[in-house]
């Protein structure tokens, strides 16, 4: 069995949903289609929309934006693609770009009810092969924990899909997101921490950033600041159940462990209680990286128990193959990273979870 907990699931239903903010998909002067949110613009494609554009061009047309996003809409496009790939299942979540934690409260609150509502609507058509991450406006904290509730209890969410920090100011050491850590324990459910480009917040400077280095960059450093925070911040001594799945191989985390943990307590101001390396636990981390020794070495440090599938199935740095290919592993360690890590951490029955092509 191969489950796949990093796929995003753009859907025409979510977008145009305010005249500023979109986040509308937009066709551009050369023929493109760009998303836009508010002052920004995308300037990363995946390669099977360069390839469609170069098509379009040949043949003298362009792309246009109600047929391109059209096969989003339909889950049969999606179930395809996943059989073809040998993934039985996927949790998708929305492109982190749509987080919105810079919009106004106005907007952030029945933005994220209206992700969750199109996403259960979405994986009903194959609810054994299709699951999604929770989307909540962790800018105002009280009303995500109310979304949380919602999505992971009537909805059927696994869970919290978020950034790596800037929720609208606050950060993952913030007091006032605790309600947000305590709807997650509650449900007993973890978080999927994906950074965002954080240009998406300049406004009108957002498409100052050369070369989307917020996102690509940036990602994996905000997705290490989250664990940094929430170590050095205390929060996992106030909810010591809390659970945190990192993807991008972790961010930067299993590369510079030993220097965060022989740091910390060198700090001035520090919060954990326990040494560093004790939280480890409550943390989980994906295969997501491009070179095969890379991915053997952060399961080397971190472990096969706490490592998960992911592969960011159809975007722009996806890995279009089997990632756990040519890890030195033992076939019970490997069964764990393609798929009991995730049924026991989502906790998904293993009989119920559909299988490829079926």
């Amino acid at each position: 069995m191969l489950i796949d907990l990093h796929a995003h699931a753009p859907h025409p239903d979510y977008y145009d949903q305010h005249p500023h903010w979109g986040p509308a998909f937009e066709s551009q002067p050369d023929g493109d289609i760009k998303l836009r949110v508010g002052e920004w613009i995308l300037s990363l494609g995946a390669p099977e929309r360069k390839r469609a554009l170069r098509e379009a061009h040949a043949r003298g047309e362009t792309l246009n934006v109600e047929e391109y996003m059209a096969k989003w809409r339909d889950p049969s496009n999606r179930l395809a693609a996943m059989d073809a790939a040998g993934q039985d299942a996927q949790v998708l979540s929305v492109p982190s770009h749509c987080y919105m934690y810079w919009t106004e409260a106005e907007f952030a609150v029945p933005f994220a009810r209206k992700v969750n509502d199109v996403m259960a609507e979405y994986c009903s058509a194959a609810p054994n092969r299709l699951m999604f991450w929770a989307h909540a406006p962790l800018n105002v904290p009280l009303e995500a924990a109310k979304e949380i509730r919602r999505a992971c209890n009537e909805l059927g969410a696994k869970g919290l899909s978020a950034g790596g920090s800037n929720f609208g100011g606050l950060e993952y050491d913030s007091p006032e997101l605790d309600p947000v850590w305590e709807a997650l324990c509650e449900v007993d459910l973890p978080i999927f921490v994906h950074g965002y480009n954080q240009s998406v917040t300049w406004g009108k400077d957002a498409n100052t950033d050369r070369y989307e280095t917020t996102a690509i960059v940036g990602m994996n450093y905000d997705e290490t600041k989250c664990l940094w925070y929430l170590i050095n911040g205390g929060v996992l001594d106030r909810f010591p159940n809390l659970k945190i799945y990192i993807t991008h191989g972790g961010g930067f985390v299993p590369y510079q462990l030993g220097r965060l943990a022989q740091t910390n307590p060198n700090l001035d101001v520090f919060h954990n209680k326990k040494p560093f390396l004790d939280y480890l636990p409550n943390f989980y981390f994906d295969v997501e990286l491009h070179e095969l020794p890379m991915r053997q070495a952060m399961v080397d440090v971190i472990g096969a128990d706490r490592v998960l599938y992911g592969s960011n199935f159809g975007g722009s740095d996806a890995v279009r193959h089997d990632l756990t290919e040519g890890l030195r592993l033992s076939d019970e360690d490997l069964q764990k990273i393609r798929w009991k890590n995730a049924c026991e951490l989502l906790r998904l029955d293993p009989a119920k979870v559909g299988k490829v092509g079926v």
